[in-house]
């Protein structure tokens, strides 16, 4: 097993590799990327497919579910920063003036893990899940897919932190599973 340092050193290097400058273009998808409200479409659609396959009520409670799966996502990515505080890549001592930024952004100081890929993973999983539908699957693993990416080519985590994020995210959708099929069991029997 490799020591820590060999791990950090690595995670290092492999953000360094996914982190460059892509133009006016790629800097702009990239920051849209990482903003929550572009993807309310997306959210919004969940909503909806799950209102036609599952009626108004048992939506309502996926709505509760999935939003309460992303607020604790959300803090126990706060709870990490907090209590296991890592350097975000644009605040790393060593990799000063060689990570690539957009718009000045540099993010909060920690980025232990990240609460974007977190909080998609999360909502992805539960979606996926519940619809069953092999497009709706595909198109979330793109979504989380884009916007774990923008995070790293923003510079505001290392691929370590957004792996720790999505599979935060991946154990949260799940139990947000069992819960909202607990919850909605007596419409079903």
């Amino acid at each position: 097993m490799l020591p820590l340092s060999s791990i950090l050193h690595l995670d290092q290097q492999a953000l360094l590799a996914l982190n460059f400058d892509g133009g006016a273009v790629m800097d702009t998808l990239m920051w849209w990327a990482s903003d929550k409200i572009i993807w309310t479409p997306l959210y919004l659609l969940l909503v909806w497919l799950l209102w036609r396959k599952y009626g108004w009520q048992r939506m309502l409670v996926a709505l509760v579910v999935v939003v309460l799966a992303v607020v604790l996502a959300d803090q126990i990515c706060n709870l990490f920063k907090t209590n296991l505080p890592k350097f975000r890549p644009t605040h790393t001592p060593e990799l000063e003036g060689l990570v690539h930024t957009v718009r000045g952004y540099r993010g909060g100081l920690y980025g232990t893990v990240s609460a974007h890929a977190a909080t998609v993973t999360s909502v992805a999983v539960f979606g996926s899940v519940l619809l069953r539908r092999k497009w709706w699957t595909a198109l979330s693993c793109v979504w989380v897919a884009v916007v774990c990416y923008s995070r790293i080519y923003l510079g505001a985590h290392f691929p370590l932190d957004i792996l720790c994020g999505i599979t935060l995210g991946a154990l949260l959708g799940w139990l947000g599973v069992v819960v909202w099929r607990r919850a909605t069991r007596r419409w079903t029997e």
